[in-house]
C-alpha cells in the first residue's frame, strides 16, 4: 500500500532542519521513506520536466545523508536540478 505522504504526514517546513526522515526518531520506516523518495521524484519530473534520482548512487555516498533531514532532502534535490541535463549521445 503507498502512502500518501502530502496527507497523512504534513511537514512544518519551518522545522525543516529539525525533522528527520529515516532512523530512529525519522518520520518513515524504510517502505515509507522508499515510496516517498518514489513520490517526489515523479512530483519533480511532473513539475519541473527533470528526472532526478534520489537514491541514486551520488545520493547514498554522500557524508551527510539526504534523508537525514528535510532540509538536507530539499537541499540535494536543489543540487540535482542545478546539474546541466544529460544530454542524449
Amino acid at each position: 500500500m503507498m502512502m500518501d505522504v502530502s496527507r497523512s504526514n504534513p511537514i512544518d517546513l519551518d522545522r525543516a532542519e529539525l525533522i528527520q526522515l529515516f532512523g530512529d526518531k525519522g518520520i518513515f520506516d524504510s517502505m515509507q521513506l522508499v515510496n516517498f523518495l518514489l513520490l517526489l521524484e515523479e512530483k519533480v519530473e511532473e513539475q519541473m520536466g527533470r528526472t532526478i534520482s534520489l537514491t541514486s548512487q551520488r545520493a547514498v555516498s554522500r557524508q551527510v545523508s539526504p534523508f537525514r533531514s528535510i532540509a538536507n532532502l530539499i537541499d540535494f534535490i536543489v543540487e540535482e536540478l542545478d546539474e546541466p541535463c544529460e544530454r542524449a549521445a
